[in-house]
Protein backbone atom coordinates (compact mmCIF):
# COMPACT_ATOMS: atom_id res chain seq x y z
CA UNK A 1 0.00 0.00 0.00
CA UNK A 2 1.12 3.29 -1.13
CA UNK A 3 1.46 6.22 2.02
CA UNK A 4 0.34 9.57 0.72
CA UNK A 5 1.80 12.49 1.62
CA UNK A 6 -1.12 13.80 3.45
CA UNK A 7 -1.32 11.31 5.45
CA UNK A 8 2.29 11.40 6.31
CA UNK A 9 1.14 14.98 7.44
CA UNK A 10 -1.78 14.07 9.53
CA UNK A 11 0.06 11.65 11.15
CA UNK A 12 2.53 14.21 12.28
CA UNK A 13 0.16 16.34 13.03
CA UNK A 14 -1.77 13.78 15.49
CA UNK A 15 1.29 12.93 17.43
CA UNK A 16 2.17 16.50 18.09
CA UNK A 17 -1.29 17.39 19.38
CA UNK A 18 -1.03 14.12 21.35
CA UNK A 19 3.07 15.72 22.68
CA UNK A 20 1.13 19.09 23.63
CA UNK A 21 -1.68 17.84 25.52
CA UNK A 22 -0.37 14.50 26.44
CA UNK A 23 0.19 14.82 30.25
CA UNK A 24 -2.68 15.89 31.40
CA UNK A 25 -4.63 13.42 29.06
CA UNK A 26 -2.57 10.80 30.07
CA UNK A 27 -3.65 12.08 34.06
CA UNK A 28 -6.61 11.84 33.40
CA UNK A 29 -6.96 8.71 31.60
CA UNK A 30 -5.14 7.01 34.63
CA UNK A 31 -6.92 9.07 37.50
CA UNK A 32 -8.10 6.01 38.69
CA UNK A 33 -4.43 5.37 39.58
CA UNK A 34 -4.46 7.86 42.43
CA UNK A 35 -6.78 6.09 44.63
CA UNK A 36 -8.67 8.80 45.84
CA UNK A 37 -10.44 7.54 48.98
CA UNK A 38 -12.79 10.02 50.84
CA UNK A 39 -13.40 9.32 54.56
CA UNK A 40 -15.85 8.88 56.26
CA UNK A 41 -17.42 6.88 54.17
CA UNK A 42 -20.90 8.01 54.13
CA UNK A 43 -19.70 11.30 55.18
CA UNK A 44 -21.49 12.49 58.58
CA UNK A 45 -22.59 15.92 59.77
CA UNK A 46 -20.82 17.31 63.05
CA UNK A 47 -21.59 20.53 64.50
CA UNK A 48 -23.30 21.15 61.57
CA UNK A 49 -20.35 20.88 59.58
CA UNK A 50 -19.64 17.84 57.06
CA UNK A 51 -15.90 17.12 57.19
CA UNK A 52 -14.01 15.23 54.65
CA UNK A 53 -10.77 13.68 54.55
CA UNK A 54 -9.18 12.82 51.11
CA UNK A 55 -5.90 10.39 50.36
CA UNK A 56 -4.25 9.03 47.65
CA UNK A 57 -1.17 8.89 45.84
CA UNK A 58 0.46 10.16 42.74
CA UNK A 59 2.33 7.01 40.94
CA UNK A 60 5.72 7.40 39.23
CA UNK A 61 5.98 9.09 36.49
CA UNK A 62 2.35 9.86 36.63
CA UNK A 63 2.69 14.02 37.48
CA UNK A 64 4.00 15.85 34.35
CA UNK A 65 6.60 18.29 35.22
CA UNK A 66 5.09 21.41 33.71
CA UNK A 67 1.57 20.71 34.42
CA UNK A 68 -0.31 22.46 37.13
CA UNK A 69 -4.23 20.98 38.53
CA UNK A 70 -6.51 22.12 40.83
CA UNK A 71 -8.75 19.87 42.95
CA UNK A 72 -12.01 20.27 44.19
CA UNK A 73 -14.08 18.08 46.02
CA UNK A 74 -18.08 18.56 46.15
CA UNK A 75 -21.13 18.00 47.16
CA UNK A 76 -23.62 17.70 44.63
CA UNK A 77 -27.65 16.81 45.79
CA UNK A 78 -30.68 17.63 44.77
CA UNK A 79 -31.22 21.34 44.36
CA UNK A 80 -28.03 22.16 44.68
CA UNK A 81 -24.13 21.30 45.36
CA UNK A 82 -21.46 22.67 48.40
CA UNK A 83 -17.44 23.36 47.02
CA UNK A 84 -15.26 22.14 49.50
CA UNK A 85 -11.83 24.74 49.01
CA UNK A 86 -9.86 23.95 45.95
CA UNK A 87 -6.15 22.31 46.51
CA UNK A 88 -3.47 22.67 43.77
CA UNK A 89 -0.89 20.62 42.64
CA UNK A 90 2.14 21.20 40.48
CA UNK A 91 5.23 19.36 38.57
CA UNK A 92 8.45 20.42 39.19
CA UNK A 93 9.03 22.68 36.13
CA UNK A 94 5.28 24.61 36.34
CA UNK A 95 5.28 27.79 37.60
CA UNK A 96 3.19 28.35 40.80
CA UNK A 97 3.14 28.12 44.61
CA UNK A 98 1.17 24.60 44.87
CA UNK A 99 2.62 21.68 46.26
CA UNK A 100 5.06 20.30 43.62
CA UNK A 101 4.70 16.50 42.79
CA UNK A 102 8.07 15.26 41.88
CA UNK A 103 7.59 13.46 38.54
CA UNK A 104 10.17 10.07 39.11
CA UNK A 105 9.17 9.31 42.93
CA UNK A 106 5.24 11.05 42.64
CA UNK A 107 3.90 11.54 46.08
CA UNK A 108 0.79 10.84 48.66
CA UNK A 109 -1.96 13.61 49.26
CA UNK A 110 -4.23 14.36 52.48
CA UNK A 111 -6.71 16.61 52.41
CA UNK A 112 -9.28 17.76 54.92
CA UNK A 113 -11.95 20.24 54.77
CA UNK A 114 -15.47 20.77 56.01
CA UNK A 115 -18.36 22.36 54.60
CA UNK A 116 -21.69 23.75 56.36
CA UNK A 117 -24.04 21.03 56.39
CA UNK A 118 -27.52 21.74 53.94
CA UNK A 119 -30.65 19.83 53.31
CA UNK A 120 -30.73 17.14 51.15
CA UNK A 121 -27.05 16.45 51.29
CA UNK A 122 -28.46 13.00 53.14
CA UNK A 123 -28.59 11.51 49.31
CA UNK A 124 -25.80 13.26 47.80
CA UNK A 125 -22.73 12.55 45.67
CA UNK A 126 -19.57 13.18 46.70
CA UNK A 127 -17.47 13.80 43.52
CA UNK A 128 -13.71 15.18 42.69
CA UNK A 129 -13.14 18.08 40.00
CA UNK A 130 -9.99 18.12 38.68
CA UNK A 131 -8.85 20.95 35.79
CA UNK A 132 -5.46 21.77 34.38
CA UNK A 133 -3.24 23.66 32.20
CA UNK A 134 -0.09 22.47 31.08
CA UNK A 135 1.55 25.91 29.33
CA UNK A 136 -1.35 27.29 27.26
CA UNK A 137 -3.56 24.15 26.95
CA UNK A 138 -5.96 23.56 29.43
CA UNK A 139 -8.36 20.86 30.49
CA UNK A 140 -11.10 19.52 32.72
CA UNK A 141 -11.23 15.84 33.78
CA UNK A 142 -14.40 13.99 34.36
CA UNK A 143 -15.80 14.34 37.51
CA UNK A 144 -14.58 11.61 39.51
CA UNK A 145 -16.98 10.52 42.36
CA UNK A 146 -15.50 9.02 45.54
CA UNK A 147 -18.25 9.57 48.08
CA UNK A 148 -21.91 9.02 48.47
CA UNK A 149 -24.09 10.72 50.94
CA UNK A 150 -24.02 11.93 54.67
CA UNK A 151 -25.15 10.47 57.73
CA UNK A 152 -27.22 13.06 59.85
CA UNK A 153 -27.85 10.83 62.80
CA UNK A 154 -26.77 14.04 65.21
CA UNK A 155 -29.53 15.65 64.13
CA UNK A 156 -31.77 13.74 65.96
CA UNK A 157 -31.06 15.12 69.18
CA UNK A 158 -33.98 15.50 71.08
CA UNK A 159 -35.59 18.68 73.27
CA UNK A 160 -35.74 17.31 76.54
CA UNK A 161 -34.23 20.27 77.65
CA UNK A 162 -34.43 20.75 81.78
CA UNK A 163 -36.79 23.82 82.54
CA UNK A 164 -36.22 24.26 86.40
CA UNK A 165 -39.06 25.24 89.74
CA UNK A 166 -37.37 27.81 92.02
CA UNK A 167 -38.18 25.89 95.05
CA UNK A 168 -40.37 27.15 98.14
CA UNK A 169 -38.77 27.25 101.78
CA UNK A 170 -41.82 26.10 103.26
CA UNK A 171 -41.81 24.80 106.60
CA UNK A 172 -45.05 23.43 108.62
CA UNK A 173 -43.47 24.05 111.62
CA UNK A 174 -41.64 27.38 112.74
CA UNK A 175 -39.86 27.74 115.64
CA UNK A 176 -40.08 31.47 117.34
CA UNK A 177 -39.02 32.83 120.97
CA UNK A 178 -40.35 34.98 123.50
CA UNK A 179 -38.68 36.92 125.79
CA UNK A 180 -38.57 38.54 129.10
CA UNK A 181 -36.38 40.02 131.78
CA UNK A 182 -36.06 39.90 135.65
CA UNK A 183 -33.73 42.13 137.71
CA UNK A 184 -33.04 41.65 141.37
CA UNK A 185 -32.24 43.19 144.89
CA UNK A 186 -28.74 43.24 145.62
CA UNK A 187 -27.57 39.85 146.69
CA UNK A 188 -31.39 38.07 146.29
CA UNK A 189 -32.78 35.69 144.01
CA UNK A 190 -36.20 36.52 144.96
CA UNK A 191 -38.48 37.70 142.40
CA UNK A 192 -40.18 41.20 143.60
CA UNK A 193 -43.56 41.94 142.85
CA UNK A 194 -43.26 45.07 141.45
CA UNK A 195 -41.36 42.78 138.69
CA UNK A 196 -44.24 40.70 137.77
CA UNK A 197 -46.10 44.09 137.22
CA UNK A 198 -43.55 44.70 134.38
CA UNK A 199 -45.34 44.90 130.88
CA UNK A 200 -42.73 42.41 129.22
CA UNK A 201 -43.78 39.79 132.38
CA UNK A 202 -47.25 40.83 131.87
CA UNK A 203 -46.80 39.99 128.33
CA UNK A 204 -45.25 36.88 128.80
CA UNK A 205 -48.15 35.64 130.43
CA UNK A 206 -50.67 36.48 128.18
CA UNK A 207 -48.35 34.54 126.11
CA UNK A 208 -48.60 31.62 128.19
CA UNK A 209 -52.25 32.02 128.21
CA UNK A 210 -52.85 32.59 124.41
CA UNK A 211 -50.55 29.29 123.81
CA UNK A 212 -52.75 27.38 125.94
CA UNK A 213 -55.75 28.51 123.61
CA UNK A 214 -54.13 27.44 120.06
CA UNK A 215 -53.88 23.99 119.16
CA UNK A 216 -51.21 25.59 116.41
CA UNK A 217 -49.18 26.63 119.00
CA UNK A 218 -46.79 24.33 121.19
CA UNK A 219 -44.41 25.92 124.13
CA UNK A 220 -41.18 23.21 124.02
CA UNK A 221 -39.07 24.95 126.69
CA UNK A 222 -37.53 27.77 128.56
CA UNK A 223 -33.81 29.10 128.55
CA UNK A 224 -33.22 31.40 131.21
CA UNK A 225 -29.54 33.04 131.55
CA UNK A 226 -28.98 34.32 135.32
CA UNK A 227 -26.51 36.94 136.44
CA UNK A 228 -25.04 38.34 139.39
CA UNK A 229 -23.02 41.83 139.48
CA UNK A 230 -19.53 41.99 139.61
CA UNK A 231 -19.14 42.71 143.15
CA UNK A 232 -18.52 40.67 146.08
CA UNK A 233 -17.04 37.39 146.43
CA UNK A 234 -17.01 35.05 143.03
CA UNK A 235 -18.78 31.96 144.51
CA UNK A 236 -21.26 33.16 146.01
CA UNK A 237 -22.18 35.36 143.23
CA UNK A 238 -21.98 31.86 140.98
CA UNK A 239 -24.58 30.33 143.45
CA UNK A 240 -26.95 33.77 143.27
CA UNK A 241 -26.93 33.45 139.40
CA UNK A 242 -27.96 29.43 140.02
CA UNK A 243 -30.60 30.51 142.61
CA UNK A 244 -31.52 33.42 139.92
CA UNK A 245 -31.89 31.14 137.02
CA UNK A 246 -34.29 28.91 138.56
CA UNK A 247 -36.78 31.55 140.25
CA UNK A 248 -36.91 32.94 136.87
CA UNK A 249 -38.03 30.07 135.37
CA UNK A 250 -40.46 29.48 138.65
CA UNK A 251 -42.42 31.93 136.54
CA UNK A 252 -43.27 30.56 133.72
CA UNK A 253 -43.05 26.85 135.63
CA UNK A 254 -46.43 28.60 137.62
CA UNK A 255 -48.20 30.57 134.51
CA UNK A 256 -47.93 26.92 132.52
CA UNK A 257 -49.50 25.17 135.41
CA UNK A 258 -51.76 27.75 136.07
CA UNK A 259 -53.44 27.21 132.00
CA UNK A 260 -52.65 23.88 132.52
CA UNK A 261 -49.99 23.04 130.14
CA UNK A 262 -47.97 20.15 130.82
CA UNK A 263 -44.06 20.25 129.67
CA UNK A 264 -43.58 17.31 127.10
CA UNK A 265 -39.61 16.37 128.93
CA UNK A 266 -40.59 17.39 132.73
CA UNK A 267 -37.78 18.89 134.22
CA UNK A 268 -35.53 19.58 131.25
CA UNK A 269 -38.00 21.55 130.28
CA UNK A 270 -37.09 24.18 131.80
CA UNK A 271 -33.33 24.75 131.13
CA UNK A 272 -30.86 26.96 133.72
CA UNK A 273 -27.98 28.97 132.32
CA UNK A 274 -26.73 30.60 135.52
CA UNK A 275 -23.51 32.79 134.28
CA UNK A 276 -22.16 34.11 137.24
CA UNK A 277 -20.72 37.51 137.45
CA UNK A 278 -21.38 39.28 134.35
CA UNK A 279 -18.49 41.34 133.42
CA UNK A 280 -18.96 42.06 129.97
CA UNK A 281 -22.46 43.24 130.83
CA UNK A 282 -20.50 45.77 132.81
CA UNK A 283 -18.24 46.59 130.16
CA UNK A 284 -20.98 47.21 127.38
CA UNK A 285 -22.62 49.45 130.08
CA UNK A 286 -19.85 51.34 130.92
CA UNK A 287 -18.62 52.03 127.74
CA UNK A 288 -22.26 53.68 126.95
CA UNK A 289 -22.21 55.24 129.99
CA UNK A 290 -21.55 59.08 130.97
CA UNK A 291 -19.17 57.98 134.14
CA UNK A 292 -16.32 60.58 134.31
CA UNK A 293 -13.50 57.81 134.70
CA UNK A 294 -15.07 55.24 132.66
CA UNK A 295 -11.73 55.71 130.45
CA UNK A 296 -9.99 54.63 133.24
CA UNK A 297 -12.48 51.95 134.27
CA UNK A 298 -12.10 50.69 130.87
CA UNK A 299 -8.39 50.39 131.07
CA UNK A 300 -8.76 48.30 134.38
CA UNK A 301 -10.70 46.08 132.93
CA UNK A 302 -8.36 45.40 130.52
CA UNK A 303 -5.27 45.29 132.60
CA UNK A 304 -6.19 42.56 134.75
CA UNK A 305 -7.73 39.21 134.14
CA UNK A 306 -8.30 38.38 137.98
CA UNK A 307 -11.58 39.47 139.00
CA UNK A 308 -10.63 40.11 142.57
CA UNK A 309 -8.22 42.51 141.37
CA UNK A 310 -10.72 43.95 138.74
CA UNK A 311 -13.21 44.66 141.42
CA UNK A 312 -10.81 46.40 143.72
CA UNK A 313 -8.95 48.58 141.66
CA UNK A 314 -12.33 49.34 140.52
CA UNK A 315 -13.50 49.94 144.29
CA UNK A 316 -10.27 52.53 144.90
CA UNK A 317 -12.20 54.96 142.37
CA UNK A 318 -14.57 55.98 145.44
CA UNK A 319 -16.09 58.89 144.15
CA UNK A 320 -16.65 56.74 140.52
CA UNK A 321 -17.77 53.88 142.39
CA UNK A 322 -20.44 55.19 143.94
CA UNK A 323 -21.86 56.05 139.96
CA UNK A 324 -21.47 52.32 138.93
CA UNK A 325 -23.26 51.15 142.09
CA UNK A 326 -26.23 53.83 141.46
CA UNK A 327 -26.30 53.23 138.01
CA UNK A 328 -24.67 50.27 136.34
CA UNK A 329 -25.14 47.50 139.04
CA UNK A 330 -28.12 47.14 139.50
CA UNK A 331 -29.18 46.46 136.04
CA UNK A 332 -26.70 43.61 135.76
CA UNK A 333 -28.07 41.78 138.31
CA UNK A 334 -30.88 40.13 136.26
CA UNK A 335 -32.41 36.95 134.72
CA UNK A 336 -33.36 37.08 130.91
CA UNK A 337 -36.03 34.30 130.12
CA UNK A 338 -36.49 32.93 126.04
CA UNK A 339 -39.24 30.70 125.49
CA UNK A 340 -39.51 28.71 122.97
CA UNK A 341 -42.38 27.60 120.77
CA UNK A 342 -43.29 26.53 117.48
CA UNK A 343 -46.27 27.20 115.45
CA UNK A 344 -47.91 24.84 113.01
CA UNK A 345 -49.07 26.14 109.91
CA UNK A 346 -51.81 24.90 108.11
CA UNK A 347 -52.78 21.22 106.71
CA UNK A 348 -52.24 20.60 103.25
CA UNK A 349 -55.70 20.89 102.77
CA UNK A 350 -55.91 24.17 104.03
CA UNK A 351 -53.35 24.74 101.62
CA UNK A 352 -54.97 23.52 98.59
CA UNK A 353 -58.57 25.42 99.96
CA UNK A 354 -56.50 28.47 100.28
CA UNK A 355 -54.31 28.98 97.52
CA UNK A 356 -57.07 29.72 95.70
CA UNK A 357 -59.95 30.60 97.24
CA UNK A 358 -57.77 33.22 99.95
CA UNK A 359 -54.59 33.40 98.69
CA UNK A 360 -53.89 37.30 100.24
CA UNK A 361 -53.27 35.47 103.77
CA UNK A 362 -50.85 33.19 102.92
CA UNK A 363 -47.23 33.41 102.66
CA UNK A 364 -45.23 33.35 99.41
CA UNK A 365 -43.84 30.34 101.19
CA UNK A 366 -46.97 28.57 101.61
CA UNK A 367 -48.06 29.56 98.29
CA UNK A 368 -45.02 28.32 96.21
CA UNK A 369 -45.70 25.15 98.39
CA UNK A 370 -49.52 24.82 97.96
CA UNK A 371 -48.58 24.81 94.33
CA UNK A 372 -47.14 21.41 94.48
CA UNK A 373 -49.77 19.82 96.06
CA UNK A 374 -51.94 20.12 92.82
CA UNK A 375 -51.23 17.50 90.14
CA UNK A 376 -52.79 19.00 87.10
CA UNK A 377 -50.83 21.71 85.78
CA UNK A 378 -53.41 24.49 84.99
CA UNK A 379 -54.02 24.13 89.08
CA UNK A 380 -50.46 24.94 89.65
CA UNK A 381 -50.24 27.87 86.78
CA UNK A 382 -53.19 29.70 88.93
CA UNK A 383 -51.61 29.03 92.00
CA UNK A 384 -48.25 30.40 90.62
CA UNK A 385 -50.40 33.15 89.29
CA UNK A 386 -51.87 34.11 92.61
CA UNK A 387 -48.43 34.57 94.39
CA UNK A 388 -46.72 36.29 91.78
CA UNK A 389 -49.81 38.52 92.25
CA UNK A 390 -49.90 38.60 96.35
CA UNK A 391 -46.05 38.85 95.91
CA UNK A 392 -44.70 40.65 93.34
CA UNK A 393 -41.36 41.24 94.08
CA UNK A 394 -40.14 37.54 94.88
CA UNK A 395 -38.65 36.21 91.47
CA UNK A 396 -40.02 32.55 92.18
CA UNK A 397 -43.43 32.94 91.90
CA UNK A 398 -42.60 34.76 88.12
CA UNK A 399 -40.33 31.93 87.14
CA UNK A 400 -42.68 29.68 87.95
CA UNK A 401 -45.28 30.91 86.36
CA UNK A 402 -42.89 30.73 83.38
CA UNK A 403 -42.57 27.28 84.16
CA UNK A 404 -46.13 26.18 83.86
CA UNK A 405 -46.67 27.83 80.42
CA UNK A 406 -43.15 26.45 78.62
CA UNK A 407 -45.03 22.61 79.79
CA UNK A 408 -47.84 24.28 77.85
CA UNK A 409 -45.93 24.92 75.08
CA UNK A 410 -46.23 28.90 75.43
CA UNK A 411 -42.54 29.56 75.01
CA UNK A 412 -42.82 33.00 73.89
CA UNK A 413 -44.90 33.86 77.16
CA UNK A 414 -42.57 31.47 79.55
CA UNK A 415 -39.79 33.41 78.23
CA UNK A 416 -41.17 36.70 78.94
CA UNK A 417 -41.82 35.27 82.57
CA UNK A 418 -38.29 34.25 82.78
CA UNK A 419 -36.96 37.37 81.68
CA UNK A 420 -39.30 39.18 84.66
CA UNK A 421 -38.08 36.77 86.83
CA UNK A 422 -34.44 37.34 86.59
CA UNK A 423 -34.69 40.99 86.51
CA UNK A 424 -36.33 40.89 89.65
CA UNK A 425 -33.41 39.62 91.04
CA UNK A 426 -30.38 37.68 89.12
CA UNK A 427 -30.84 33.95 89.85
CA UNK A 428 -29.73 30.80 88.77
CA UNK A 429 -33.03 29.01 88.01
CA UNK A 430 -34.30 31.95 85.54
CA UNK A 431 -30.93 31.84 84.09
CA UNK A 432 -30.97 27.84 83.67
CA UNK A 433 -34.68 28.55 81.56
CA UNK A 434 -33.65 31.16 79.60
CA UNK A 435 -30.86 29.40 78.31
CA UNK A 436 -32.95 26.16 77.11
CA UNK A 437 -35.51 29.10 75.22
CA UNK A 438 -31.92 30.38 73.84
CA UNK A 439 -31.29 26.80 72.83
CA UNK A 440 -34.70 25.84 71.55
CA UNK A 441 -34.25 29.30 69.46
CA UNK A 442 -31.47 28.50 67.83
CA UNK A 443 -29.08 31.12 69.40
CA UNK A 444 -26.39 28.06 71.20
CA UNK A 445 -23.87 30.66 71.51
CA UNK A 446 -26.35 32.89 74.25
CA UNK A 447 -27.50 29.25 75.53
CA UNK A 448 -24.07 28.61 76.46
CA UNK A 449 -23.47 32.11 78.30
CA UNK A 450 -26.74 31.72 80.25
CA UNK A 451 -26.32 27.69 81.21
CA UNK A 452 -22.33 29.36 82.34
CA UNK A 453 -23.68 31.82 84.80
CA UNK A 454 -26.34 29.20 86.43
CA UNK A 455 -24.36 26.58 87.32
CA UNK A 456 -25.55 26.62 90.97
CA UNK A 457 -28.55 25.80 89.86
CA UNK A 458 -27.28 22.34 89.99
CA UNK A 459 -27.09 18.97 87.51
CA UNK A 460 -30.07 19.88 85.25
CA UNK A 461 -27.60 22.93 84.07
CA UNK A 462 -25.09 20.59 82.84
CA UNK A 463 -27.20 18.17 81.27
CA UNK A 464 -28.62 21.79 78.91
CA UNK A 465 -25.05 22.14 78.51
CA UNK A 466 -24.98 18.68 77.06
CA UNK A 467 -27.81 19.00 74.43
CA UNK A 468 -25.68 21.82 72.84
CA UNK A 469 -22.58 19.98 73.08
CA UNK A 470 -24.03 17.36 70.74
CA UNK A 471 -25.34 20.11 68.48
CA UNK A 472 -21.84 21.73 67.91
CA UNK A 473 -20.23 18.07 68.03
CA UNK A 474 -17.90 18.31 70.75
CA UNK A 475 -19.65 14.83 72.02
CA UNK A 476 -17.17 13.62 74.69
CA UNK A 477 -18.09 16.86 77.03
CA UNK A 478 -21.84 16.23 76.32
CA UNK A 479 -21.33 12.85 77.30
CA UNK A 480 -19.84 14.19 80.88
CA UNK A 481 -21.84 16.71 81.61
CA UNK A 482 -24.71 14.44 80.87
CA UNK A 483 -23.56 12.31 84.15
CA UNK A 484 -25.77 9.33 84.50
CA UNK A 485 -29.16 10.55 82.83
CA UNK A 486 -30.09 7.24 80.95
CA UNK A 487 -32.06 9.20 78.50
CA UNK A 488 -32.27 9.85 74.40
CA UNK A 489 -29.68 12.32 74.08
CA UNK A 490 -26.89 10.51 76.26
CA UNK A 491 -27.22 7.66 74.19
CA UNK A 492 -27.15 9.76 71.07
CA UNK A 493 -24.03 11.29 72.27
CA UNK A 494 -22.44 7.93 73.20
CA UNK A 495 -23.51 6.66 69.30
CA UNK A 496 -22.14 9.46 68.21
CA UNK A 497 -18.73 9.32 70.49
CA UNK A 498 -18.34 5.62 68.76
CA UNK A 499 -19.23 3.72 72.31
CA UNK A 500 -22.19 1.55 70.42
CA UNK A 501 -21.97 -0.44 74.18
CA UNK A 502 -22.86 2.30 76.40
CA UNK A 503 -25.71 3.91 74.33
CA UNK A 504 -27.16 0.58 74.35
CA UNK A 505 -26.72 0.32 78.49
CA UNK A 506 -28.18 3.46 78.22
CA UNK A 507 -31.46 2.90 76.21
CA UNK A 508 -32.03 -0.53 78.35
CA UNK A 509 -31.91 1.72 81.09
CA UNK A 510 -34.02 4.59 80.00
CA UNK A 511 -37.60 2.74 80.00
CA UNK A 512 -38.09 5.38 76.74
CA UNK A 513 -40.61 3.42 74.54
CA UNK A 514 -41.18 6.43 72.05
CA UNK A 515 -40.85 5.67 68.30
CA UNK A 516 -37.79 7.89 68.05
CA UNK A 517 -36.09 5.77 70.99
CA UNK A 518 -36.80 2.53 69.21
CA UNK A 519 -35.43 4.28 66.38
CA UNK A 520 -32.20 4.76 68.02
CA UNK A 521 -32.34 1.15 69.10
CA UNK A 522 -32.55 0.44 65.66
CA UNK A 523 -29.03 2.76 64.42
CA UNK A 524 -27.62 1.23 67.34
CA UNK A 525 -28.15 -2.19 66.25
CA UNK A 526 -26.87 -1.03 62.77
CA UNK A 527 -23.40 0.13 64.10
CA UNK A 528 -23.37 -3.43 66.06
CA UNK A 529 -24.20 -5.68 62.65
CA UNK A 530 -27.17 -7.24 64.18
CA UNK A 531 -29.20 -6.76 61.08
CA UNK A 532 -32.57 -8.97 62.99
CA UNK A 533 -32.52 -6.11 66.19
CA UNK A 534 -32.43 -3.31 63.21
CA UNK A 535 -35.25 -4.75 61.39
CA UNK A 536 -37.25 -5.36 64.99
CA UNK A 537 -36.65 -1.97 66.07
CA UNK A 538 -37.88 0.39 63.00
CA UNK A 539 -40.43 -2.17 62.54
CA UNK A 540 -41.68 -1.02 66.23
CA UNK A 541 -40.46 2.64 65.54
CA UNK A 542 -42.82 2.96 61.83
CA UNK A 543 -45.64 1.51 63.77
CA UNK A 544 -46.07 4.28 66.42
CA UNK A 545 -44.89 6.52 63.87
CA UNK A 546 -45.59 6.31 60.49
CA UNK A 547 -43.17 9.17 59.06
CA UNK A 548 -40.59 7.31 60.28
CA UNK A 549 -41.12 4.54 57.32
CA UNK A 550 -39.37 7.10 54.27
CA UNK A 551 -36.98 8.43 56.64
CA UNK A 552 -35.66 5.03 57.43
CA UNK A 553 -35.40 4.11 53.83
CA UNK A 554 -33.24 7.36 53.38
CA UNK A 555 -31.03 6.69 56.55
CA UNK A 556 -27.51 5.84 55.35
CA UNK A 557 -27.16 4.18 58.93
CA UNK A 558 -29.48 1.39 57.42
CA UNK A 559 -27.86 1.25 53.76
CA UNK A 560 -26.95 -2.35 53.98
CA UNK A 561 -30.42 -3.34 55.48
CA UNK A 562 -32.97 -1.28 53.25
CA UNK A 563 -33.68 -4.88 51.66
CA UNK A 564 -34.72 -6.40 54.52
CA UNK A 565 -37.11 -3.64 54.92
CA UNK A 566 -41.80 -4.70 55.25
CA UNK A 567 -42.67 -1.25 55.61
Amino acid sequence: MKTTIFQVFSFVAFSLLLSACGGLGKMEKHIEELNAKAEPEPLIVRGDMVEVNITGRFPEKYFHKKVVVEATPVLVYDGGESAYPKQGYQGEDAAGNYEVIPYEAGKSFSYTESVPFEPGMENSTLELRISGTKGNQAATFDPLPIGTGVITTPYLVQSDDMFLIAEDNFQRVLSYTKEATVNYAYNSSSVRSSELRDQDIKEMAEFVKFAAEQDSITITGTNVEAYASPEGEITLNEDLAQERAESANNIIAKEMKRRKIAPENGDAFYMNVPKGEDWEGFKELMQQSSIEDKELILSVLSMYSDKNKREQEIKNISKTYKEIEKDILPSLRRSQIVVNYDVEGYTDAELIDLSKSNPDILTIEELLFAATLFENLNDKLEVYENAERVHPNDYRAANNVGYCLMMQNKMGEAKSQFEKANNLESNAVSMNNLGCIARLEGDREKAMEMFNGASAAGSAVNYNKGIVMIQTGDYDSAISNMGNNNTFNRALAQVLNGDVSGAQSTMDASGDDSAMADYLRAIIAARNNTGADVVSNLAKAVEKDGSLANKAKMDLEFRNYKDQFTF
